[in-house]
């Protein structure tokens, strides 16, 4: 399955390192990652995949979650099929 995972909050050292952590521990790949500072924001956007019957969308969630609260950051994940129709005309 495919996942977009968007990840924000106030710039700081270890961000990066905290979500694909997280993601590996999972075994969810990063396909692709864009990422940027915005006057002291940071934002990123992840494409990944995993194997439904190793994990799901809900566990990814719950993993982030704490890496939210670690991190303060606000971490959101959805499936690709759902970003796709939501963000098509």
């Amino acid at each position: 399955m495919f996942a977009i995972i968007s990840v924000t909050g106030k710039d700081h050292t270890g961000i990066i390192a905290a979500v694909s952590a997280a993601c590996a521990e999972l075994e969810v790949n990063i396909n692709n990652v864009s990422q940027t500072i915005m006057d002291g924001y940071f934002t990123m956007i992840l494409h990944v995949s995993f194997d439904e019957e190793a994990t799901n969308i809900e566990a990814i969630q719950q993993r982030m979650h704490a890496v939210e609260e670690q991190e303060a950051l606000v971490i959101r994940i959805q499936s690709q099929a759902i970003f796709d129709a939501m963000n098509t005309i």
